[in-house]
């Protein structure tokens, strides 16, 4: 056979075979999903990661056509979660609704068995700001009264977190940071009984997720001093940002979103990053987002990578500073 004619013929097979391909990958998107679907929650249920993905859960369901399944896989700061997800198989049946904490604060604690580019990105779907709140009975009523409450009696103070490495010890290490104060850090096991410890008097001062003490500050047990984000909380006009108080850098947003294993159909990434974004568009999942403390929020594959690698270097460069480890 002459050359041009091999070089015809195998040029031909070639676009055969491509065409071939093409159309199993659309016949694969349309026949999916033919299951249900599992959504991995990387912490135990009733807290605000869980909430959230239960609510998202069964409109993206309703809107797929099959239930999607919320499993909590809890442990060792989120990274069972993870590693369940980037070890699931990429067949379009398993995603996850992740923090910032097994992405980027863990990974730069221990050795995890994942690296951030072991996921696919989605969406962003909610942000919760962190809100810098102290024990109403604490005689503390601004955030110029703390600093000079610290600054005058270094390590008297004394705040909670869910736990080294978790956001709010993260948060309030980057505040004593840039306001060059001492503030002990007393450590519970879970978010809940460190808020516990700040109803109870146990310790002063937290920065924490909005949602969970929402009920509190409502109800006056808690005083928030400032909000760790770029703008002010909708659900709290009247409390300042730590920016207008003159600490920019102090911001600590917990931000959620979608992730799946590497190798999803392109196809049908596409559809349930478009389910999500849809479900959190909804206008009455804005208004439960709002009532929870939350901000429905979304982004392209790109930029949820992009924030996930920027906090990375964030927490980082703060636990480097801190020394902070897991024990």
């Amino acid at each position: 056979m002459a050359p041009t004619r091999r070089l015809f013929s195998a040029t031909l097979a070639l676009t055969f075979m491509g065409g071939l391909l093409a159309a199993g990958s659309a016949a694969q998107a349309q026949a999916w999903p033919a299951k249900p679907l599992k959504l991995i929650v990387p912490y135990a249920a009733g807290g605000p990661t869980d909430a959230i993905a239960r609510l998202l859960a069964v409109k993206v369901g309703a809107t797929l056509g099959q239930p999607m399944v919320v499993d909590n896989r809890a442990g060792a700061g989120g990274t069972i979660g993870v590693d369940a997800t980037v070890k699931a198989s990429a067949d379009g049946y398993t995603f996850a609704l992740v923090a910032p904490g097994p992405l980027a604060g863990m990974p730069n604690l221990m050795k995890a068995p994942y690296a951030l580019d072991d996921l696919q990105y989605l969406t962003l779907v909610a942000k919760i700001p962190s809100v810098l709140v102290v024990n109403s009975k604490s005689g503390i009523d601004s955030l110029e009264t703390l600093v000079k409450k610290a600054k005058a009696e270094p390590d008297k103070l004394s705040y909670s977190s869910a736990g080294p490495g978790t956001t709010p010890h993260i948060g309030m290490e980057i505040f004593k940071d840039q306001a060059k104060i001492n503030i002990l850090h007393v450590p519970y096991k879970g978010a809940a009984p460190a808020i516990t410890g700040l109803l109870g008097g146990e310790v002063q001062v937290a920065m924490v997720d909005l949602m969970p003490v929402m009920a509190h500050i409502n109800n006056g047990s808690l005083k928030a001093l400032a909000v760790a984000a770029a703008g002010r909380a909708p659900q709290l006009p009247n409390v300042p940002t730590t920016a207008e108080k003159g600490l920019p850098q102090v911001t600590m947003e917990t931000t959620y979103g979608i992730v799946a294993p590497k190798g999803v159909p392109a196809a049908i990434a596409t559809r349930v990053r478009e389910a999500f974004i849809a479900a959190v568009n909804a206008p009455e999942m804005k208004q439960q987002f709002l009532q929870q403390g939350a901000l429905p929020v979304t982004a392209t594959s790109a930029e949820y990578q992009q924030l996930i690698q920027a906090e990375s270097a964030k927490w980082k460069d703060i636990i480097g500073k801190a020394k902070i480890t897991l024990e």
